[in-house]
């Protein structure tokens, strides 16, 4: 298996990808093609199938920073979650990029669903442990924050930013979100002041 799909991967990630077919596939990855009918019925299914895996390994990695900062600063959350999502998409630039573009004609409807509910609720438990603040409406701010973040990363992709300009887009994307951090505290903090001032 992994050799298919790391196969399929080195057909997408070429000029003519487009013309990517299970024999191509199955030529690469050194297997006959009823070996890999036995898995995947046709390419729509092998493409479905990579994103699958390339979504879980994703979810994983989140997961795992998100369980390693509870109990830590917002700040220092965020850090985390921006560094691990952006590193995780960059690790293979061209293959991100692949994956994007492979999806095009795709239903992933389910696996995007799938992905998105895991990461809300890893992402929310670990901001929920914040040691400095408690948000008045903790739903609103993660899908808020997951959201800017991961379109920010694909956005970056789609426009083909070169190392530079990406690095200094991740720099940028750190301070706009601690920046709304900020700012979301102090309104936690005024609320809680206008409180207190009437009882």
């Amino acid at each position: 298996m992994d050799a298919i799909f790391e196969a399929t991967i080195q057909l997408l990630t070429r000029p003519g990808a487009e013309n990517l077919t299970t024999t191509r596939v199955a030529e690469r990855a050194g297997v006959s093609v009823g070996t890999l009918y036995q898995y995947f019925p046709n390419k729509q299914a092998l493409i479905y199938a990579l994103n699958e895996r390339y979504l879980v390994a994703l979810t994983e990695k989140i997961e795992a920073t998100c369980r390693a900062q509870e109990g830590e600063s917002a700040k220092n959350m965020l850090k985390a979650l921006i560094d691990t999502y952006w590193q995780a998409k960059t690790e293979r630039p061209e293959v991100t990029r692949a994956l994007y573009r492979s999806v095009a004609d795709l239903d992933n409807t389910a696996l995007i669903e799938t992905f998105a509910q895991r990461v809300d609720a890893a992402t929310t438990a670990m901001f929920s442990s914040a040691s400095d603040v408690d948000f008045a409406n903790l739903a609103e701010v993660n899908l808020t924050l997951v959201t800017v973040i991961f379109g920010t990363v694909r956005n970056a992709f789609e426009r083909g930013l070169d190392t530079d300009e990406a690095d200094r887009l991740h720099g940028q994307l750190l301070l706009m979100c601690e920046a709304y951090l900020v700012c979301i505290g102090e309104r936690i903090n005024h609320a809680g002041g206008q409180s207190g001032g009437q009882d």
